[in-house]
């Protein structure tokens, strides 16, 4: 707030930044096709899953940038794929996850990292995804849904066993260093980027 007072210009450029990133993401999930992506025409055999494979994409981002409801696809059909590789940058000094399309930053959005510095610095990628993932404490299971489950609804493992990206059911503390060395995300965020990362994604998290 202090900030905003003596500089008031910092609220409109967050303000036209947040929009400008709104408009980046709408525009990936939607059917408009730029130099980041094609159109493809769907071959007999096709499945989604293949497609996705293919072009190094997400079942879930040819769904949404279709208006595709299901898995059910027909030859002929010409479908929107993304092309552009994605990449993460995880600043543990402000708290802050970007998401960059090639080499363009696309979105920034607030996270928590580990308390005392437990999160892992290196480059990693996404070896695995879970919708709304079982939280396996110390000594007990806690299944998704419950209040209890830490990991909110989305889980994105990396390269280093035992961490990863995933929600919350502790909103408020993000922006903190306060995680057991994972990175903690609102859930609509998280489930946001679930939707656009494919396995082997590169992460790089930094200092």
């Amino acid at each position: 707030k202090k900030d905003f007072e003596t500089y008031p210009h910092l609220a409109i450029v967050k303000n036209a930044k947040r929009k400008i990133e709104d408009l980046n993401i709408k525009k990936l999930f939607s059917p408009l096709v730029d130099s980041t992506s094609k159109i493809y025409e769907v071959q007999t055999g096709d499945s989604l899953a293949k497609i996705a494979k293919s072009f190094g994409t997400t079942v879930d981002l040819i769904r949404r940038s279709n208006n595709i409801t299901g898995d059910k696809i027909r030859q002929g059909m010409r479908l929107k794929v993304v092309t552009a590789k994605f990449s993460v940058v995880v600043d543990k000094s402000q708290n802050v996850l970007f998401l960059k399309e090639n080499e363009d930053i696309i979105k920034a959005y607030e996270v928590s990292t580990g308390a005392n510095n437990s999160t892992p610095v290196g480059t990693f990628r996404v070896e695995n995804k879970l919708v709304d993932p079982v939280w396996y404490s110390t000594g007990a299971v806690v299944p998704a849904g419950s209040p209890e489950n830490i990991l909110g609804t989305r889980w994105l493992g990396i390269s280093k066993p035992g961490y990863g990206i995933h929600g919350t059911t502790d909103p408020a503390s993000l922006g903190k260093q306060v995680t057991a060395g994972c990175i903690r995300m609102f859930n609509a965020d998280v489930e946001e980027l679930y939707a656009i990362l494919p396995v082997g994604t590169e992460v790089t998290i930094m200092d």
